[in-house]
């Protein structure tokens, strides 16, 4: 998304956030092992007996608050984004402000005040995600570990990977190897990759990241799809799309990582852009919203999400529909409907 905008070691599964762990002698570092077909039981948030196993976790920008923040009372937050700062190792939330800045501090204890979690996303469309930039596992694994820990020790991490990023199998190597490391540290740290999609898949450099994590014994929690921006070709239904893509996805991930049906789904999250998308004749609507989060639930997908809360409103009578902006949706809604929509 934008900037605001099998190994030899052993099976390493991927694992919805709720459960016990993984399989084959693996655990998530809580002390109890599992099983690849257990199933969660509780909200991927709280850890508390939930109605629904689909949690709401929009994308909000880490600097700036928004009205909006609020609408559908998320369980988590995705906050974007930590990138490099340019050439070194050194994390900042949008390459300009430092991780531990006192206001990103400050809009961090505003979001979780009611009990809601952060995720901290690293990565995103623009700038260099650090794995770009760090020479070393290490100072990579260290880089990381400030974020997490000026973010109030958000023991959630996201790593949005896409354009250059996602097809520089370096890149790829060095950053599954200093989660690894972080993982081993940071025990109850739970990871999840942020991936573009079609309606036929994860494209190959998508299926070699994630077996770059397994093969490094990274213990992944969710496998998000970016169901957006597939291409001028994709003119139809965007929340049809959305589903195409889901079930597609579904396969490979049962594939990548040794899953049953029900866990492969469990380890999924879907996040939409809503509104206007980046690409001319693609427009995600509320319908479209209620047809993901529908779908969502059925599946007991992990979370829905949306990039991003900003926009989650009418645009001004003067703005361009036909070209997606930063702070409105392009369509007819009310402010804070497709949060709504999306947490059900």
């Amino acid at each position: 998304m934008r900037g605001l905008r099998k190994s030899a070691a052993g099976l390493i599964c991927l694992f919805a956030l709720a459960t016990a762990g993984c399989s084959v002698g693996s655990s998530d570092g809580s002390g109890d092992s599992g099983t690849a077909d257990s199933a969660p039981s509780a909200d991927p948030s709280t850890g508390t007996p939930s109605a629904s196993a689909t949690g709401y976790a929009p994308y909000v920008s880490a600097t700036t608050a928004s009205d909006l923040d609020f609408a559908g009372s998320p369980a988590t937050y995705n906050l974007a984004f930590v990138i490099s700062s340019g050439s070194g190792c050194t994390p900042e939330w949008n390459g300009s402000s430092a991780v531990d800045d006192a206001a990103v501090a400050s809009r961090i204890s505003d979001l979780t005040a009611a009990g809601a979690t952060v995720r901290v996303s690293f990565g995103g469309a623009s700038g260099k995600e650090l794995a770009a930039t760090c020479d070393s596992a290490e100072g990579l694994a260290q880089a990381y570990g400030e974020a997490l820990d000026a973010a109030g020790g958000a023991t959630l991490a996201d790593f949005d990977i896409e354009g250059d990023e996602l097809t520089d199998s370096a890149s790829v190597a060095l950053r599954s190897e200093a989660i690894a490391l972080l993982q081993e540290e940071r025990s109850g740290l739970k990871v999840s990759f942020t991936l573009p999609v079609m309606p036929s898949g994860l494209d190959d450099d998508g299926v070699a990241l994630l077996q770059s994590a397994n093969d490094h014994a990274v213990r992944v929690s969710t496998v998000n799809l970016m169901t957006m921006n597939y291409g001028e070709s994709y003119s139809g239904d965007m929340g049809d799309y959305a589903l195409t893509s889901a079930e597609a996805a579904h396969t490979q991930l049962k594939e990548v990582f040794g899953l049953s049906d029900a866990n492969a789904w469990r380890g999924m999250a879907l996040t939409s852009m809503i509104g206007v998308n980046d690409v001319d004749g693609e427009t995600f609507t509320l319908d479209d919203a209620a047809e993901v989060r529908a779908f969502a639930e059925e599946k007991e997908i992990a979370w829905v999400s949306m990039w991003s809360t900003f926009r989650d409103q009418p645009c001004d009578d003067d703005a361009d529909s036909d070209d997606a902006a930063t702070d409105c949706s392009g369509v007819d809604q009310e402010a804070g409907a497709f949060g709504e929509a999306l947490a059900g």
